[in-house]
């Protein structure tokens, strides 16, 4: 192809879309609407209900103090199992 058909087929593929792009701006009335960044106005922060403190039954209390028990119990004979084969040591 000779380069003054190429530009002369560009000039109308740009007029092309020239039309199309003035039909798509009378359809769109007014400024186009940019966003803008941050909160909107008058919006405010919502306080975030405070967490309720949970409180501890005495029964609850007492079940974990009688667990605590029983693992201490449990570790104290698990050391003396490991202590118990002590060798005595030789005297000079």
């Amino acid at each position: 192809m000779d380069v003054s058909k190429i530009l002369a087929e560009i000039d109308e593929q740009i007029a092309a879309l020239q039309s199309a792009r003035g039909a798509i701006l009378s359809l769109h009335t007014g400024a186009p609407v940019k966003g803008k960044r941050g909160r909107p106005k008058g919006s405010t922060n919502a306080a975030k209900p405070a967490k309720k403190k949970r409180n501890l039954t005495p029964e609850g209390r007492k079940r974990i103090a009688d667990a605590m028990k029983r693992r201490w119990a449990a570790q104290r004979k698990e050391a003396t199992k490991k202590e118990a084969p002590k060798k005595e040591a030789v005297k000079k």
